[in-house]
């Protein structure tokens, strides 16, 4: 067969950027800024994402180029001006990391207890590759799977992309993961994430999911991926996409539910015909596609951008499962859209889809003490205040209990919310964060 019908993957990088930035009519100071901006947050696409989903004559506006290339509003002026001096005055390299390694580090790198609430210890032992945040699930972060076939721009994943080795998480220790598992028969579910374990080959990514068909107590497994929107061939053509399709079905066959956690951002991403093909054959294994992306300024933050994502994937067999809210580190500040407009989001897409489609939830704060859903604005008492309640805690006791913070316009965060009526706290044993 042609090698049109087996593209190759060819990834673009930072060194690429102002090529690629050049097919549309930016200053030099545009294109330096951007420059910018990738030597301090992580940037890299590839050809498919830039020649099948950028639509290059609606840039800079189009949502898939704002998705994957740098904006300058990505960082305070201030920090763009700092690296764009470097960049020009042909600063060492070294000095060019040292002011980027200042930047990155006041941009929140690890919220939510990712390096030390989260992790767990094993014998003495603390596993910096898994993440232990709910009783019955387990992240796992395989060291070969920590890149992406493209990387986002809202990415809170993001520190494990800028080569900073003490920003990283991941493993490669299977025994020791397969011990604390055995140790823990609470954990029931294992979510294998990064970066994209599905950058890893077949035989790599088969090296730590068989160990766990071996654990009776693991009952489903999660794999979190990117790739059905940014490299579908992974499925399709790619030289072991038949062998990972086979892996899906033995894990289907172990009597495991395996769901691939499908990131979808936009409905642009679900239009290629390969894209479509992709997902029917992972359906064929007895896999489960479950769509989930964060709610995004200027790239997804309308109604019929949701409606058409959610109702999409419906039709072609997915089941949408989250909308999160952007989580609060790296750009979260040009990214992110307050909590109020965007529940209203979430309803004016809600109540436009079909039943079939409304399995979604959110908005949702990935936050300390769990999952927060924003159920919506109320008057209760004669005080306007955020409903919300919790889908997930480390607190298993808080679980699904309502409760309510005073209303603030500008609220993006569980940490800018405060409790309704004057009260010190939201729930017993739930904090204002």
């Amino acid at each position: 067969m042609s090698s049109a019908h087996h593209p190759r993957f060819r990834a673009f990088t930072p060194r690429d950027l102002d090529g690629l930035l050049r097919r549309v009519s930016l200053t030099d100071d545009q294109r330096l800024a951007l420059r910018a901006v990738s030597s301090v947050l992580p940037f890299r696409t590839n050809a498919y994402v830039v020649d099948e989903l950028i639509d290059w004559s609606a840039v800079p506006e189009d949502p898939v180029f704002r998705l994957t290339f740098p904006q300058s509003g990505m960082l305070p002026a201030s920090d763009v001006r700092r690296m764009a001096d470097l960049l020009t005055g042909d600063a060492p390299r070294a000095e060019i990391q040292r002011a980027a390694h200042e930047i990155r580090m006041r941009l929140n790198p690890h919220p939510s207890g990712q390096l030390d609430a989260n992790v767990p210890v094993h014998e003495g032992q603390r596993l910096t590759g898994l993440q232990h945040k709910y009783p019955e699930t387990v992240l796992v972060f395989p060291r070969q799977g920590q890149t992406c076939h493209a990387y986002c721009t809202y990415c809170f994943r993001w520190p494990q992309f800028v080569g900073e080795a003490d920003l990283r998480i991941a493993t490669d220790d299977i025994a020791a993961t397969d011990a604390y598992l055995r140790a823990h028969p609470e954990v029931a579910s294992i979510l294998v994430t990064g970066g994209d374990p599905l950058v890893m080959s077949t035989a790599v990514l088969r090296r730590y999911v068989e160990p766990l068909l071996a654990i009776d107590t693991v009952r489903s497994i999660r794999i979190g991926t990117k790739s059905l929107a940014f490299w579908p061939y992974r499925f399709t053509t790619d030289r072991d996409a038949d062998d990972l399709l086979r892996l899906f079905e033995e894990v289907v066959a172990s009597g495991r539910h395996l769901a691939l956690m499908a990131h979808f951002t936009h409905p642009q991403e679900l239009r290629p015909p390969v894209v479509r093909e992709a997902m029917r054959r992972v359906r064929d294994t007895g896999a489960v596609i479950r769509c989930q992306g964060p709610l995004v300024a200027g790239i997804n933050d309308s109604a019929d951008a949701w409606a058409e994502l959610w109702e999409e994937t419906t039709t072609l067999g997915a089941v949408p499962y989250y909308q999160f809210v952007e989580r609060d580190t790296g750009p979260q500040g040009y990214f992110g859209v307050p909590l109020a407009r965007g529940h209203a989001v979430f309803r004016d897409a809600y109540a436009r889809v079909s039943g079939l489609a409304r399995t979604v939830r959110g908005p949702v704060m990935s936050a300390m003490p769990g999952k927060v859903c924003v159920d919506g604005v109320a008057e209760v008492a004669g005080e306007r205040v955020f409903v919300l309640h919790l889908i997930q805690a480390r607190d298993p006791g808080l679980v699904d209990r309502p409760f309510f913070a005073a209303y603030d316009e500008g609220a993006t965060w569980w940490t800018d919310l405060k409790p309704a009526f004057g009260a010190s706290r939201f729930l017993p044993g739930l904090e204002p964060g």
